[in-house]
């Protein structure tokens, strides 16, 4: 795909790129919508991902390219005028790194060209977004020689996420695709932004990505109402409780204190929170231990969280998922990402992984009425520079 974009660059630009640069997407093992309530995720980034190839210019145009929305064309606009236009549809999201760079000290003094190319099916869950985000960060750091680490870039691309593009989401996306290892799943705590490095060894089995092909917008949610509600259970919380977020809250803390929370719906949004935050740290200990069995039952009780707790899976996810976990090569599924559509995970053994693929995507076409795609996932570095 590298060379390919090489050529599509020369032939949209008439010039050829300087640089060649690379962003994983990201599947998250668990913990999920627990980012943006204080507590742990585990994320890890993966061999799909985005490509970019890149040149400064000599004047002041941006002019960007996505081989994947060709139909587009190429958008273009002055380094003068970064404002968000609808119109200026996926190139939002290079434009809005552009202006946070800008903000924060970066020294972009002319334009440039970038064509873009990825891998990760669109609306799937994998962080397409946030992939783009990090690649143009790292492009444009090298580009222009400027003074960031690469945390830096990530809390740049949640910026961009949260301030320019409107959506309340955490920063686990950007963080996995910038500070990704490869074989290794990172713990992250989202309070405090530490991380462990963890070896994600699975043996005989592989993490497989069983896609819904059911897009999901993540503006367009509930993404927004579930945090919103997060917020409002917190704060009746916080009443009496001393805490920050969910994610300082125990499982038998909160269960004392649900009557200050005094709704149901309220109740059931923040248990979800508090649950997976443990769950989450149990699966990292289980990991360590190399107890996979044990891994795969937090997937699956991860998942009936999201599935009745937090109620943003969907028949899609849950008809995957089911079949999955019925297989008995299958230790544990879930979703993944912000659910309603997108992705889930399954920890199934290699050696009988087309035979499962094949049972699960006929069970999901009875129920569904159209076909999921099914496909390893290899756990890779994060985003980087590849060669000139």
């Amino acid at each position: 795909m590298e060379n390919e974009l090489k050529a599509i660059f020369t032939e949209q630009f008439g010039v050829a790129p300087t640089g060649s640069y690379f962003a994983p997407g990201r599947i998250n093992l668990i913990g999920e919508h627990t980012d943006y309530n204080g507590g742990h995720v585990f994320p890890a980034s993966i061999t799909i991902g985005t490509y970019g190839q890149a040149r400064k210019r000599d004047d002041q145009k941006i002019r960007l390219y996505s081989a994947n929305f060709p139909e587009k064309g190429i958008i273009e606009f002055e380094l003068a005028d970064l404002s968000y236009q609808k119109v200026h549809d996926w190139a939002n999201y290079p434009k809005g790194v552009v202006k946070f760079l800008i903000e924060a000290g970066g020294n972009i003094d002319s334009g440039f060209e970038i064509a873009y190319n990825g891998n990760i099916p669109n609306g799937a869950g994998l962080s397409s977004s946030a992939s783009i985000e990090l690649l143009t960060g790292v492009i444009l750091r090298d580009l222009f020689d400027l003074p960031f680490e690469m945390i830096d870039l990530v809390k740049i691309g949640k910026k961009v996420e949260n301030k320019f593009i409107g959506v309340n989401s955490g920063i686990m996306d950007q963080f996995a695709i910038g500070m990704g290892k490869k074989d290794h799943a990172l713990l992250l705590d989202t309070n405090t932004l530490e991380y462990e490095v963890i070896p994600a060894a699975f043996g005989e089995y592989v993490v497989a990505i069983m896609n819904t092909n059911k897009r999901r917008e993540l503006a367009d949610s509930k993404y927004n109402e579930r945090r919103a509600e997060c917020e409002e259970a917190l704060s009746r919380l916080q009443k009496k409780l001393d805490i920050q977020s969910l994610g300082d809250l125990d499982e038998a803390t909160f269960n004392a204190n649900t009557d200050l929370i005094g709704d149901e719906t309220l109740i059931k949004r923040a248990k979800h929170a508090v649950t997976e935050n443990q769950r989450t740290l149990k699966a990292k200990n289980a990991l360590q231990t190399g107890d996979l069995v044990k891994f795969g039952l937090l997937l699956n009780q991860s998942h009936e969280s999201l599935q009745y707790d937090y109620e943003v899976t969907g028949v899609e996810l849950d008809t995957l998922v089911a079949a999955a976990q019925a297989n008995p090569d299958v230790l544990g599924a879930r979703m993944t990402g912000a659910g309603f559509g997108g992705c889930a995970i399954a920890l199934v053994k290699q050696s009988a992984f087309d035979s499962f693929a094949e049972e699960v995507k006929h069970k999901y076409r009875e129920v569904v009425g159209y076909d999921a795609d099914i496909y390893l996932a290899k756990i890779d570095d994060g985003a980087r520079k590849l060669s000139k």
